[in-house]
């Protein structure tokens, strides 16, 4: 899960790949079976989440991070994801992506991943109306300066439903796709948990999916707005230093004073790949980093 190459298609895989249920154990089951026994959406209404605070209490959208990682804690080879997961893994990637109200994405990953529309497939969109979804998620893209090429594939897409989520008083310029703006910002910087407040009081977003990048997960974790983390986990050592920006982990920028507890919920696997669920059991407000993030995805 998290960033991949076939993001920009938005596009399933053609036909279903099993997941071995290891807990709760259970029946063999595909992506689409096991998300929709997710139902975010309830949790959403009701609160049901691990975390202090889920967004149902608090007037934001429920929020999930979905990332993946190599075993020694790789979460891209060679600046991109795609080397990392498996079928699988992109089956239950664009599962998570059909079951939510919002995508959100940091403007860097928008860039290396070639964002375009989030669901391609016309029989996955009347799905989700059939569901009482709109027809795709919202494409909710972080940008601090608005730094986003007019050749992006999502600002070429006349269908794509984007918001820009920013601090900034500036406009992209002129796209085939209609764009609109969150601008929430606080001390000249970028105010997370009033943008997910107007996220969801302003287009009705009752769950969300971020997508990374590493920059965006920190910043979304240290202002408490995170309930639940989906961690696809490869069979792969890749190796490589941190400090080459080429070996980014899923979090990145902001060192946590303490560490964000997490409570395990889930586990499936699918050829030595293991697909992890866990519940961020108090979320980190008031948590300072020992460090600035200058550069953060919500500078881009």
């Amino acid at each position: 899960m998290g960033e991949h190459d076939d993001a920009n298609t938005g596009s399933p895989q053609r036909s279903a790949v099993a997941f071995t249920r290891l807990l709760p154990p259970g029946d063999p089951a595909g992506a689409a079976e096991i998300v929709d026994a997710l139902d975010l959406a309830a949790r959403a209404r009701s609160g049901t989440g691990a975390g202090a605070g889920t967004g149902a209490d608090v007037g934001r959208p429920y929020t999930v991070l979905n990332m993946t990682s190599t075993v020694d804690g790789r979460a891209s080879i060679g600046g991109r994801s795609s080397p990392i997961g498996n079928r699988a893994d992109r089956e239950l990637f664009h599962a998570l992506r059909a079951s939510v109200d919002a995508v959100m994405v940091g403007a860097g990953t928008v860039r290396v991943e070639g964002y375009g529309r989030i669901i391609a497939q016309e029989s996955i969109r009347r799905l989700r109306v059939e569901r009482g979804l709109s027809e795709e998620p919202l494409a909710c893209i972080v940008s601090g300066r608005l730094s986003l090429p007019p050749d992006t594939p999502l600002l070429r897409e006349p269908a794509a439903r984007l918001v820009i989520v920013t601090p900034s008083a500036a406009s992209l310029p002129a796209s085939e796709a209609k764009v609109d703006y969150v601008r929430a910002a606080h001390d000249g910087r970028l105010d997370l948990p009033a943008a997910l407040t107007e996220l969801r009081e302003r287009f009705a977003v009752r769950t969300m999916l971020c997508e990374g990048g590493p920059h965006l997960n920190s910043e979304l974790l240290l202002a408490g707005l995170v309930d639940e983390l989906f961690l696809s986990l490869a069979p792969r050592l890749a190796g490589g230093e941190e400090a080459t920006g080429e070996a980014l982990r899923i979090l990145a920028g902001a060192e946590f004073l303490q560490p964000v507890e997490l409570e395990l919920l889930s586990a499936l696997e699918n050829d030595s790949h293991l697909f992890l669920r866990y519940g961020v059991r108090a979320s980190a407000p008031g948590r300072v980093s020992r460090e600035t993030m200058p550069s953060s995805s919500l500078d881009s």
